[in-house]
C-alpha cells in the first residue's frame, strides 16, 4: 500500500522542483546582467579556475576600446575611465565604453562582432567626471534579443543584439530622450549636469532607469532624481517615481519650508537590483542637492540616502529605509544592494543587504522591509553652521558590525614609532574631528571617516547564495572638508582633499584598505584581511618587518566564484597606475594568488565559460591609459 505524502512533504517537494527549475533556467556559462544577474550577487558557480590552478592564469586576449580611435581623431576630447562590466548572453560578450559606444565581442577570441556609436562624444563632457559608463542590459522575447543602454548624454537606446542596429519599434526610431520624457522638470543647462552612467535593469519587461546628476550643483534648482520605468518592447513611459516627493505624495512632510519644490538630485546613480520573482526593484538613492549643505532643504528629506523598494510594474513604493537623515557627508547609497536568502535563528528570510560609504551593512527582509536585526536611532553631533538644521539622530544597525573604521579619535592615529605618533598628533590639531556623522564645520576643515571615497562604493559587495556570506572590499580613506562659500544658500559647495599623515604616510592606523567577510546568517564578521601590501617599504617602516597594511585609498572590485574570491585592487587617487588582481580563500581570507595587471582596472571583474574554458574579464583604462578589456584563462 502506498503512503500519501504529508502536507509538509508536499511543500518540500514543490520547493525542490521550483529550485531545480530555476537552476535549469539559468545558464551557468553566462553573466546575464551587470552584477551577474539582477540580484547583484557578482557570483558565478563556475569552478574550472580554482585554488589548485589559479597560479596558471594567463592573458587569453585583449580587446581595445573603439574610443581610442575617436580620441585620435578628436584631440579636444578627454578620455575618461573605462568602468564597464561586460555581460555574456547567448554566446556573445556585450559591453559599453566610456563614450557610451556598444560592442559585441567573441568571448573566445576577443574579436569585435559589431560596434554601435551613439555619438555621445559630440557633447564633449557628458558628466562632471568626463566620459564614463558602466554597462548594458539584455532582454529577449524568445525570438529577438536586444541590448539596452542609457547613454552618458541621456538617450535610452534599444539595439538588435545580432546586428547592433537601432530597433525602430522602440521609442523614436530606437531612442528615448531621457532629458525630457517624464521628468518632473525638463533638464536644461550644460551636458555635464545630467547624464546616465550605470547599466539599466529590466524586471518583468519593465526597464528601470536612474540617472547621474552633478549633485554638488551650485543652483538649488538642480535636476530631479526621478526614477522611471519604460516598456522594454516599445520604450513607452510606464511610471515615474519622485525621489523628492511632490505635493500630496508620501514623504512631502519631511521637506520643511516646501523645499521639495526645488531640491534636486537624490538620484540613483548606482546600479539597481531586482527580484524577478517578487517583481520588486531596489533603488539605492543618493544625497539631495547639495552634498555637504542642507541649509536649503531643512528636514530629514525622504527619499534621500535611502533604499527604496518599488513594484516594477507600477512604480509604487512598497517600502523604504533612510540610512542618512538630512545628509551632509556625501554618504550616497553607493552600490546595488545584494539579494540573498539567509537563515537567521532557524527562520528562512528573503533578504537584501545594502553596504554603505559609512561602513555599515544594513540587512532587511526584502519582501516587507523589516530589519533583520534592530536598527537604533542614536544621537549624533550637531552642526554649528548658521542656518544648518542637522538631524539629531542617525540610524545605527546593531548587526552586522561596521566593516571599516568610523569616526576619529587620537587612539586611531598611526603609531608604528613614537616619532610618527607625535607628528600625527600635531597634524590632527589642524582639523575638526569626532565620531561618525560629525557635520562639516564652518571654520575648520572637518575629517570624515570614512570619506566619500571610503567605505563601500559603486562596485559594492559580492554574496555567495549557497552560504549567505557577503564579501565587501572597503577603504578607510579619510578626507578633510572645508566648507566654503557665503551664507546666501545659493553658492555653497565643499572642497574635499586627501588627508596626508606623517612623512607622507596615512594619518591613521592600518589596514588602510581591506576585504571583510560577513556571515549574513549570524550578522557577524567572519574575517578581515588587508587588501594589498601598502607602504610597508616606506623608509620609516621598512626596518619594522611589517605584514601587509592595505593600500591607502585602494578600491577593491569583487568577483565571487564557487571556488574563490577575486578582488581587483586599484588606487582611487590620480594619477592611477597598474592594478593587482588578488584571489582569496573564501572561508579564511588567506591570499592564494596575486597578479599585477599592466593597466588600471576600473570596474568589477566578471566570469563566464565559452568553448569549454572559464574566462575572467576585467575592464581597464583611466584617463590616459589605454581603454581595454583583458581576459584571463588557464593555458
Amino acid at each position: 500500500m502506498r503512503c500519501r505524502p504529508t502536507a509538509r512533504q508536499t511543500v518540500l517537494w514543490i520547493i525542490a522542483v521550483l529550485c531545480i527549475s530555476t537552476a535549469a533556467a539559468q545558464n551557468i556559462d553566462e553573466w546575464f546582467a551587470y552584477g551577474g544577474d539582477n540580484r547583484a550577487a557578482k557570483y558565478s558557480p563556475l569552478d574550472q579556475i580554482n585554488a589548485r590552478n589559479v597560479q596558471q592564469l594567463k592573458i587569453a586576449w585583449r580587446w581595445a576600446s573603439p574610443d581610442q580611435q575617436l580620441l585620435a581623431a578628436h584631440q579636444d576630447l578627454r578620455a575618461g575611465e573605462f568602468q564597464a562590466t561586460p555581460i555574456l548572453v547567448a554566446g556573445v560578450l556585450y559591453t559599453s565604453t566610456a563614450m557610451s559606444q556598444v560592442a559585441a565581442i567573441d568571448p573566445v577570441t576577443g574579436k569585435t562582432i559589431w560596434i554601435f556609436d551613439p555619438e555621445t562624444w559630440r557633447v564633449k563632457m557628458p558628466t562632471t567626471k568626463g566620459f564614463q559608463h558602466r554597462g548594458v542590459a539584455y532582454w529577449s522575447d524568445g525570438k529577438q534579443g536586444r541590448i539596452l543602454i542609457a547613454t552618458g548624454d541621456s538617450h535610452l537606446i534599444a539595439l538588435d543584439a545580432k546586428t547592433g542596429k537601432k530597433l525602430a519599434s522602440f521609442g523614436d526610431n530606437g531612442v528615448v530622450d531621457l532629458r525630457t520624457v517624464g521628468l518632473l522638470r525638463p533638464v536644461s543647462g550644460p551636458p555635464e549636469l545630467y547624464g546616465h552612467t550605470s547599466a539599466v535593469v529590466i524586471c518583468r519587461d519593465v526597464l528601470i532607469v536612474g540617472s547621474y546628476i552633478s549633485d554638488r550643483a551650485f543652483d538649488r534648482f538642480s535636476p530631479p532624481g526621478d526614477v522611471r520605468g519604460f516598456d522594454v518592447r516599445t520604450g513607452k513611459l510606464l511610471w515615474v517615481f519622485h525621489t523628492v516627493p511632490q505635493q500630496g505624495e508620501f514623504g512631502t512632510d519631511t521637506w520643511e519650508n516646501e523645499s521639495w519644490k526645488y531640491t534636486g538630485a537624490a538620484n540613483v546613480w548606482a546600479p539597481i537590483s531586482a527580484d524577478d520573482q517578487l517583481g520588486y526593484v531596489y533603488l539605492p538613492v543618493s544625497t539631495p542637492t547639495n552634498n555637504f549643505s542642507g541649509t536649503d532643504r531643512p528636514g530629514s528629506g525622504l527619499f534621500g540616502d535611502s533604499l527604496v523598494c518599488l513594484n516594477a510594474k507600477t512604480g509604487q513604493r512598497v517600502w523604504h529605509f533612510q540610512f542618512v537623515h538630512h545628509g551632509l557627508w556625501d554618504y550616497d547609497t553607493p552600490a546595488a544592494p545584494n539579494l540573498v536568502d539567509i537563515s537567521v535563528g532557524g527562520r528562512r528570510i528573503k533578504a537584501v543587504a545594502q553596504v554603505t560609504k559609512q561602513g555599515f551593512t544594513y540587512v532587511f527582509d526584502r519582501v516587507t522591509g523589516a530589519p533583520v536585526w534592530p536598527i537604533e536611532e542614536r544621537p549624533v553631533p550637531q552642526s554649528s553652521r548658521p542656518g544648518e538644521k542637522s538631524w539629531p539622530t542617525q540610524p545605527f544597525p546593531t548587526k552586522p558590525p561596521a566593516f571599516d573604521l568610523q569616526g576619529v579619535t587620537e587612539d586611531q592615529l598611526i603609531d608604528f614609532t613614537p616619532e610618527l605618533r607625535t607628528e600625527a598628533l600635531q597634524i590632527l590639531k589642524r582639523y575638526k574631528y569626532g565620531p561618525l556623522f560629525t557635520p562639516p564645520d564652518p571654520k575648520l576643515p572637518t575629517i570624515f571617516m570614512p570619506g566619500w571615497l571610503g567605505g563601500a562604493n559603486w562596485f559594492g559587495a559580492a554574496v555567495d547564495p549557497e552560504t549567505g556570506m557577503l564579501y565587501v572590499p572597503s577603504a578607510t580613506a579619510p578626507l578633510a572638508y572645508p566648507l566654503r562659500g557665503g551664507n546666501d544658500n545659493e553658492n555653497i559647495a565643499a572642497a574635499g582633499g586627501f588627508l596626508g599623515g606623517p612623512q607622507g604616510l596615512p594619518l591613521f592606523k592600518p589596514p588602510f584598505s581591506r576585504v571583510t567577510a560577513i556571515d549574513l546568517n549570524r550578522g557577524e564578521i567572519a574575517w578581515t584581511v588587508p587588501l594589498g601590501d601598502g607602504p610597508r617599504d616606506h623608509p620609516a617602516l621598512k626596518d619594522l618587518h611589517l605584514g601587509p597594511l592595505g593600500t591607502p585609498y585602494a578600491r577593491g572590485r569583487p568577483l565571487l566564484t564557487k571556488t574563490l574570491l577575486f578582488v581587483a585592487e586599484t588606487d582611487a587617487r590620480e594619477p592611477r597606475g597598474p592594478s593587482t588582481l588578488h584571489a582569496f580563500d573564501k572561508k579564511t581570507g588567506h591570499e592564494i594568488w596575486r597578479m599585477p595587471v599592466t593597466n588600471t582596472v576600473m570596474d568589477v571583474p566578471m566570469t563566464y565559460r565559452a568553448g569549454g574554458k572559464q574566462y575572467i574579464v576585467v575592464g581597464c583604462g583611466a584617463r590616459t591609459s589605454a581603454h581595454e578589456l583583458i581576459a584571463f584563462s588557464l593555458p
